[in-house]
């Protein structure tokens, strides 16, 4: 099961919020392309990058720290934040990013998503933000009335295959993360996921490896890593078949 580090980018800088909200970012690194090298020395398999300044916007504000961080590795990159049109997603995938995260679009233009799909395959991935049980959109501001496992039905029919899921409550709380919310949008889905949002603890861990057989590939990982709470060789020695 893969462990992603999660690289977040506010105003050029390494960040963390809680629950996604604007005013609660701890700043980790004023270098985020050399936090990029780190993971990548310490094994990280890949990246999980979010442009939240983007996502806050609704269009990509930090590609050229991306540009850079991409240049830095060799490891593949997943980039999210702001990323609406087409053109947004040739453009970053250009840039050598290897999946797009999508998620208020799914929303906003599923007709777009389902186009997208068939041209990239899985260089798309789809990013479940879950709020109460209800859709989280534009950078977690805004819930809509749908609820996750809906979203996810409308996934799958416009031929995504992975999605990323985080529960918005757990995220950057170190609280645990949502593995009954997360098992069974994986059975009911049919869908591979990514699980995101409040791992805290080595048990969480072996939680969620737990899930594997139902769905779940993955898990990102972002402020149990920068706090030191969990280190990146411990994540990945428990997560390797």
């Amino acid at each position: 099961m893969l462990v992603i580090p999660a690289i977040d980018l506010r105003d050029g800088r390494c960040v963390r919020l809680v629950q996604g909200e604007r005013g609660t970012e701890t700043i980790y690194s004023d270098e985020p392309v050399e936090m990029a090298v780190r993971w990548e020395s310490l094994g990280a398999p890949r990246l999980h990058v979010v442009d939240l300044d983007g996502a806050f916007t609704g269009s990509p504000q930090n590609l050229e720290v991306v540009k850079q961080i991409v240049k830095a590795v060799k490891i593949p990159i997943q980039l999210g934040g702001g990323i609406r049109t087409k053109s947004d997603i040739s453009h970053v995938l250009d840039l050598g990013v290897d999946r797009v995260v999508l998620g208020t679009v799914v929303i906003l233009s599923p007709e777009l998503v389902s186009q997208c799909c068939r041209e990239f395959g899985e260089h798309i991935v789809i990013g479940i933000d879950g709020r109460d049980g209800l859709v989280a959109i534009e950078g977690w501001e805004a819930t809509v009335e749908m609820t996750v496992e809906h979203l996810a039905q409308l996934i799958s029919d416009v031929g995504a295959k992975r999605v990323i899921f985080t529960d918005t409550r757990r995220d950057g709380t170190l609280k645990g993360p949502n593995l009954e919310a997360t098992k069974n949008l994986a059975r009911t889905s049919g869908l591979k996921i990514i699980a995101s949002g409040g791992v805290s603890s080595l048990e969480d861990l072996y939680a969620l490896k737990s899930l594997k057989a139902d769905g779940v590939e993955g898990v990102i990982m972002g402020k149990a890593l920068y706090s030191g709470a969990i280190s990146l060789k411990e994540a990945l020695k428990i997560m390797e078949d």
